[in-house]
């Protein structure tokens, strides 16, 4: 009853960060491991555990999404499935071994990403010439990341918007939701299919995850962004040093 508590917790966490700043994969991932779950199932379960949590957040921005082009986002929607499938394809036959030394780096980057999403937006804002806007080339690499392991994707996708020339805020966090929710969704749906959720840790991370998603989002709010974002940064690099540590123990 402890560790579902912990479980549940670590889901409110997760579910509350993802609404307000992003990083939720921090606490969710590292918690289903020390739960004791392999590092491939952990990362599984931890992507079916944020789907609450994308989905609210898609019907949030819905008509930000109703904005773009029918046919665009159909297009964009399944270049995102496609690379999905491919990255969660190659997290089944990672083995947890090969899987473990990887963590640390992916969380590492992840990590970064977030702390400095801000200045690689702006950044890639301003190098957009010559880069096609809304092009497979671009989308499909970040959805495979994203199939492959979760942490960081959001940064990620608004950096590639902004690459894109998008401007409005608005509509690339609608588009960012959206494909999110789409890229988590068969993401599931192939774990699922290749035995890697556990599913009892799962409902729990997935109940904790939607209370945090709409409960905790107003105690969040109340906290200078600065400070939640440093909260965010210390649990990031905090989690990366502890899988360095099980790497080399």
């Amino acid at each position: 009853m402890t560790e579902f508590i912990l479980l549940f917790v670590a889901g409110f966490v997760g579910g509350m960060m993802n609404t307000v700043a992003g990083g939720g994969t921090f606490v969710t991932f590292p918690a289903l491991v020390l739960y004791g779950i392999p590092e491939v199932s952990a990362n599984a379960t931890a992507t079916l555990s944020a789907l609450p949590g994308y989905l609210a957040g898609a019907l949030g921005f819905r008509r930000e999404v109703q904005r773009f082009d029918r046919r665009l986002l159909v297009r964009l929607t399944l270049w995102t499935l496609l690379g999905s499938a491919i990255g969660s394809g190659l997290l089944l036959v990672s083995s947890n071994a090969a899987f473990r030394i990887l963590v640390p780096f992916l969380l590492l980057v992840a990590t970064l990403v977030f702390m400095f999403g801000e200045q690689v937006r702006d950044y890639a804002a301003r190098h957009s010439r010559g880069v096609t806007a809304f092009g497979a080339g671009t989308l499909l690499p970040v959805a495979i990341y994203g199939g492959y392991f979760n942490g960081g994707l959001g940064i990620v996708l608004l950096a590639l918007f902004a690459l894109w020339g998008m401007r409005d805020l608005h509509e690339m966090n609608g588009l960012k939701t959206w494909l999110s929710f789409a890229l988590s969704v068969i993401s599931a749906v192939i774990f699922t299919v290749g035995g890697k959720i556990v599913w009892v840790p799962a409902l729990v991370m997935m109940a904790g995850n939607t209370a945090g998603g709409y409960l905790g989002a107003p105690v969040a709010r109340r906290l200078p962004r600065s400070v939640l974002r440093g909260l965010i940064a210390v649990i990031g690099f905090g989690m990366t040093t502890l899988f360095f540590r099980r790497l080399f123990l």
